[in-house]
């Protein structure tokens, strides 16, 4: 079985690169290689590599940009993977394709089910939901995942910022009013790799919507209290400590995107079509912090 990886360099896409070339034949390309910021060329990609499934990991993520760059964040998020879904349709092929939280409002008090009435707040959410729209139209065999506060390996994330800023300051002020699962790039491909594992076997999982993250909640400040925690019980040097990280809602921090409250999204339907269990995010932070920290400091 070939899969075509889009995405290759971000978070997702580097872990989806891992974890499937150890048992499929891949190819996979960064923006150079297939930009969707130009999704006209995408049918070809698929015509001249031929996949049995493609993953697309791409997507325009900057959410405070995209207030400013509508046109751009809509070519990636919705116009490409509505491409990519006509060309996997016409080859029989099937498409994988990640969302986001952000599709949701936030004002419901439950976690949100996969049918639950969509709402985004902005304009990286809208056009994401754009994207789940035009894939579940096109007639292709689609899975979609929707996730939540992906973190990964690297100098870019909530994680990596919560250490240099509790390296550097005695007291941190942090986001408690939104509330979700923070979800690692690892786990995200590894359910990927068991959804491939299944459409090889002739058993694929029913096609649509699935929420994957890691199991339980948090807020952003319980998520950066418990990182600094772990830090400190590993002898990593920090001036802030767990209690000297104060909550704030976020009206203390005005961004150009508005955010949902309530990100958490419920898994239940996707453990059930593939028989597992999801870690607690507290397990699955560990796994990036492990990275993160240097190996003197475990």
């Amino acid at each position: 079985m070939k899969i075509l990886i889009l995405g290759r360099d971000g978070q997702v896409g580097t872990a989806l690169t891992g974890v499937l070339a150890a048992d499929h034949a891949i190819v996979a390309f960064g923006r150079k290689g297939a930009d969707l910021a130009h999704p006209a060329g995408l049918a070809a990609l698929v015509k001249r590599e031929a996949p049995d499934v493609i993953v697309n990991a791409a997507a325009y993520t900057a959410v405070d940009k995209a207030e400013s760059e509508p046109d751009v964040a809509r070519l990636v998020n919705a116009d490409s993977p509505a491409a990519l879904a006509a060309a996997a349709a016409a080859s029989g092929a099937w498409l994988i394709h990640y969302s986001t939280d952000y599709v949701f409002d936030g004002a419901k008090a439950e976690p949100y089910v996969e049918d639950d009435a969509t709402g985004p707040l902005n304009v990286y959410g809208a056009t994401k939901l754009a994207g789940e729209r035009a894939i579940a139209g096109s007639g292709a065999k689609y899975l979609i995942f929707r996730t939540s506060w992906v973190h990964a390996p690297g100098r870019h994330n909530f994680i990596a910022k919560m250490l240099s800023l509790a390296q550097s300051r005695n007291e941190l002020r942090v986001i408690d009013d939104q509330v979700g699962a923070p979800t690692s790039a690892r786990l995200i491909a590894e359910i990927t790799q068991r959804a491939i594992l299944q459409i090889e076997r002739d058993r694929p999982i029913a096609e649509g919507i699935y929420h994957l993250t890691a199991s339980g909640e948090t807020s952003w400040n319980g998520y950066a209290r418990f990182v600094i925690g772990e830090a400190l019980a590993r002898g990593f040097p920090l001036k802030a400590t767990p209690d000297k990280v104060l909550p704030v809602p976020t009206s203390a921090f005005p961004t150009p995107a508005q955010r949902p409250l309530n990100s958490r999204l419920s898994t239940r339907k996707l453990r059930d079509a593939l028989a597992i269990d999801l870690p607690n995010w507290q397990d699955d932070v560990m796994g990036t912090l492990n990275t993160i920290l240097p190996e003197t400091a475990r």
